[in-house]
């Protein structure tokens, strides 16, 4: 009978399995260490390493060396453990002086700087660079666009239009009405290459115009239900028409909330006489440069990525036709756009970016 080192038992406590018995059941741990949680459960349970090893995949070596990790350390011994790795070959300062450079200056010949061109400045390796620019999140290649707006009534109003959205008037429809102008109906030159297995969508860069057509759009932000029409152009008549469609649409018994930017066409005589005219209609006006607080703003862009975008189309009668089928397919399904920020909030944010631009920000 082949003799060999003796193996100390694995004795485990009540609270030390079930810890165990946890690991083994996860679905999210990497693989190695279930696997190594089973060793121990197996080693416990009295078998040998040879036994182990061959119901879990490795050597008889591998098996004694997890088994003398989870005596010497418990269950952190079955972790890996952190390698050292290489020295940093950049000190502090030179990770200063690269920040400073990125955040206040430009280079010479252009107007951002590069991972190339400012590692030939600071004698540092372009993925150095692109490590430190990482870790700090710096990204001299992207920009996000802002406009203030100059409405002397702007936190008046963003008050006003932010109430409605948190706090909705009782019996009464509060909806977001603006407008998607000059939409293109646009036919590529030659047939479109399908999608394949490895391979892209192929189309041309070139098109034909057949024409363009207007959407007025109105969003209700209680059901997220939309309310279209496609007009050949947005002037006040366009309009006008559009709000008796909105009219014809709502019970008489409800107020109307519209929400809509400073358009011309929404502020013509003839559509402030026709809202006069009609005491259940309330105007809430967006500040100047700030349709953002438009709600139907965001409902254009699914409708443009989805059902635009990248359409073929004949003629105006192919667009518009293709927009009515989104709207019919989208209101049965519709859901409402979770308004969160507070008038405060908002204010408070555009508080930092003028003390941001004006320089005096800490």
């Amino acid at each position: 009978m082949a003799l060999g080192r003796p193996v100390v038992p694995v004795v485990l406590s009540d609270h030390v399995r079930a810890e165990l018995e946890g690991l083994l059941r996860s679905r999210s741990l990497p693989h190695p260490v279930v696997r190594r949680a089973r060793i121990i459960l197996l080693a416990a349970a009295g078998l040998n390493n040879t036994v182990i090893a061959a119901r879990v995949g490795l050597s008889g070596s591998m098996v004694g060396l997890w088994r003398k990790r989870f005596l010497a350390q418990g269950l952190a011994g079955l972790y890996d453990e952190p390698r050292p790795g290489g020295p940093r070959s950049i000190s502090d300062e030179q990770v200063a002086t690269l920040i400073r450079r990125t955040l206040n200056t430009k280079p010479k010949d252009g107007t951002l700087w590069t991972c190339r061109a400012i590692a030939a400045q600071t004698r540092v390796s372009k993925s150095t660079v692109q490590r430190v620019w990482h870790a700090f999140g710096i990204q001299p290649h992207r920009q996000k666009h802002f406009h203030l707006s100059t409405d002397p009534f702007f936190v008046e109003k963003v008050r006003d239009i932010v109430g409605l959205y948190l706090n909705p008037p009782d019996n009464a429809m509060v909806l977001c009405v603006d407008e998607k102008s000059q939409i293109q109906a646009l036919d590529r030159r030659q047939p479109l290459l399908p999608l394949g297995l490895g391979y892209v969508e192929g189309i041309t860069h070139d098109y034909v115009r057949h024409g363009t057509t207007t959407l007025f759009a109105a969003l209700d932000i209680a059901s997220g239900c939309i309310l279209t029409r496609c007009t050949p152009r947005h002037r006040h008549q366009e309009f006008l028409q559009f709000l008796r469609q909105i009219d014809a649409s709502v019970p008489r018994h409800l107020d109307l909330h519209l929400v809509v930017d400073n358009y011309a066409t929404h502020k013509h005589d003839n559509v402030r006489r026709w809202l006069a005219s009609r005491p259940r209609y309330h105007i809430h006006y967006t500040p100047t440069y700030a349709s953002w607080l438009n709600q139907v703003e965001i409902w254009f862009n699914p409708i443009t990525q989805r059902a635009i975008r990248r359409g073929t189309f004949r003629s105006v009668a192919d667009l518009i036709a293709q927009i009515d089928r989104f709207v019919q397919r989208y209101n049965p399904h519709a859901q409402p756009f979770i308004w969160t920020a507070t008038a405060d909030s908002i204010l408070q944010k555009l508080k930092r970016l003028c003390e941001a631009i004006a320089g005096t920000r800490h």
